[in-house]
């Protein structure tokens, strides 16, 4: 049966595989976005997680500009991920990782957004373009005046900072709405698509983009 992320990455870590997976997928997530381009999606960037102990590899930055140069994808196509508790980790080696990664023009996100429990101090420390609003906030948005509350802090405070917000697991028109009216742009879930092929991706954008979808 198929294997989950979260069952092989964990495993991948603790064995130091995760430094070959991640390259590996750095690549494929390039070269993919590379070829999008090519067939007309110009503006399409792909965003790629990374692992602390992939991040804090020696060579990271260097596998970056590498991968960035050998596929001949533009730094502003590729976005790269990075949680709360990786950065919390040693705030002091974060700043140095992300500053060089800044350096090569890819902008950078931090995942799961509020879901880590640390000082926002260092949102004033790294040079971060978007904020990803935590699916478990989304999830109960209309329902939890919690997360309601929770969820438009984030996007006023990311709005007040110039950082873009992107909410995660969208599966409903109505949260789209009320995201929408917060002015979070930017959203992903089921609402607009499973995970589908490369091929299936390609012909679902032009639809969306001719308006027949």
């Amino acid at each position: 049966r198929p294997i989950g992320p979260g069952d092989f990455i964990p495993l991948a870590e603790e064995t130091g595989l995760i430094n070959q997976i991640g390259g590996w997928v750095l690549r494929t997530a390039c070269r993919q976005a590379k070829e999008w381009n090519g067939n007309g999606l110009d503006a399409l960037f792909v965003a790629v997680n990374m692992s602390g102990r992939q991040m804090t590899g020696h060579n990271f930055i260097d596998l970056v500009s590498e991968v960035l140069e050998e596929t001949g994808l533009p730094p502003q196509c590729l976005h790269l991920e990075v949680t709360e508790s990786i950065l919390m980790d040693d705030i002091a080696e974060s700043i140095i990782i992300l500053e060089g990664l800044h350096a090569t023009g890819v902008p950078l996100s931090i995942d799961d957004f509020g879901t880590g429990f640390s000082s926002l101090s260092y949102l004033k420390k790294f040079s971060f373009s978007t904020l990803k609003i935590d699916r478990s906030f989304v999830h109960d948005l209309l329902v939890d005046k919690d997360d309601t509350a929770l969820t438009q802090a984030i996007i006023a405070m990311a709005k007040g900072l110039k950082i873009g917000t992107v909410a995660e697991g969208i599966e409903t028109k109505e949260q789209l709405e009320f995201l929408r009216s917060k002015k979070c742009l930017y959203g992903q879930g089921y609402l607009f698509s499973k995970a589908v092929a490369a091929e299936e991706f390609l012909a679902y954008v032009k639809s969306v983009n001719s308006g027949s979808a």
